[in-house]
């Protein structure tokens, strides 16, 4: 009896001893091999020594001292602030009587109004910190539009350095809207991210109504970790961009000295709200029942750092409005800024018309600045024809 017991005994000890020690292995690969986050959300894998990091640098030659003062200088890095998502609705808006009488499709955008920042997924605040950055190329994107992303990267959003002025390129993205495969949707995003290091993601649902949070959550970004940024253009990934005549327009304003308060683009003026409620843009009474202040078509504009630091804060003071162009329209308004109107920003396309000759025209492409409505293809293509030095134009149009 005695035996049968011990014999049990053996049984039921010899595997959990057993998954003590592969506990306790994989304790030991994760201290020495695995990857971890530092204060900028950065992976790094430690060295597989037992004197970590501080052993590594001095055998490059770092004193102690320099150790300590470069452990002084992390203390207090920039950081993005809103660590937890945490918004509840403001239900006290759902006894009034303009809630009532709202349609229902602005009734969660209008209770959730007040949230304006959110935990960032994925992080890049080593972009704007490698000297001076001339010119920041911002791209509004979504998950699915990889395709989207890939053409710009080989076309005018590409990271240069053209004359001396350094570009760089970054990318905005939510999170998958309902009913998509987010968890799949996302390991492809980070590995993505991986390979070009240059997506900002934060973790609110990339919906149209959340395209004004893209704006704002961009803004206190880009205040936070580029301070030596001199110049953004902001548009979509379905635009081409000139980016030689954008740098020369650049050069002439700062000639003039005309750049402090440069916000340039498709400037749209005495807009009222659209009524139809077939339309995507449609805004119903109860939400706003006075004409838009001047705006400039998002799909692609240019401003200063100066400005957009000023937006950033004007922001802050007014409520959000669920079309994001037209609420940079309300903020230059409170800064007593006018958007100012340039032919060489074509966000609506070179014409309405989709059969015109002149939307495949490249000397339209060549002369102009930015042009909306691009396929990823059509792009790299037309990106391709205008930098061919065989091409010849009869006349170049001003920009």
């Amino acid at each position: 009896m005695d035996n049968i017991v011990r014999r049990k005994l053996v049984g039921f000890i010899r595997p959990l001893l057993t998954l003590c020690l592969i506990l306790a292995s994989l304790l030991m690969l994760q201290k020495l091999k695995l990857p971890e986050k530092d204060e900028f959300g950065h992976k790094h894998v430690r060295e597989n020594m037992w004197c970590g990091k501080d052993c590594f640098s001095l055998r490059q030659g770092k004193t102690q001292d320099d150790l300590d003062a470069q452990r002084v200088s992390n203390r207090t890095p920039p950081e993005w602030d809103a660590q937890v998502l945490n918004c509840t609705e403001d239900s006290s808006l759902r006894s009034q009587d303009w809630f009532r009488r709202l349609d229902p499709r602005f009734h969660q955008f209008v209770l959730h109004r007040h949230c304006r920042y959110f935990p960032m997924l994925i992080n890049h605040p080593e972009k704007c910190a490698d000297g001076e950055v001339h010119l920041l190329m911002v791209v509004k994107s979504i998950i699915e539009q990889h395709d989207r992303r890939e053409a710009v990267r080989k076309t005018w959003g590409k990271e240069q350095t053209v004359d001396g002025k350094k570009i760089k390129t970054l990318f905005l993205l939510g999170t998958p809207s309902a009913g998509k495969d987010a968890s799949n949707l996302q390991k492809l995003i980070e590995y993505e991210d991986m390979i070009y290091g240059d997506i900002l993601q934060w973790d609110f649902m990339d919906t149209f109504f959340n395209l004004t949070l893209k704006e704002i959550n961009f803004l206190k970004w880009f205040d936070i970790f580029c301070p030596n940024v001199q110049f953004i253009f902001k548009g979509d990934d379905d635009v081409f961009v000139n980016t030689r005549n954008l740098l020369e327009f650049i050069s002439f304003e700062v000639e003039e000295r005309k750049e402090a308060d440069l916000f340039v683009g498709d400037t749209i003026h005495k807009a009222i709200p659209i009524r139809n409620r077939q339309s995507k843009y449609y805004i119903p009474k109860e939400l706003y029942d006075k004409s838009y202040p001047p705006y400039v078509g998002g799909g692609g504009f240019l401003m200063s750092a100066v400005l957009a630091r000023r937006l950033f804060v004007v922001s802050e003071e007014l409520e959000l409005y669920p079309i994001d162009d037209v609420f940079l329209g309300m903020c230059l308004k409170k800064l007593n800024v006018a958007p100012q109107m340039h032919p060489g920003f074509k966000t609506f396309g070179i014409t309405k018309r989709r059969v015109s000759k002149m939307n495949n025209d490249p000397c339209f492409y060549k002369a102009l600045i930015v042009v909306h409505k691009l396929i990823a293809q059509d792009l790299v293509n037309m990106w391709s024809v205008v930098h061919n030095k065989e091409l010849i134009c009869a006349q170049r149009s001003t920009i």
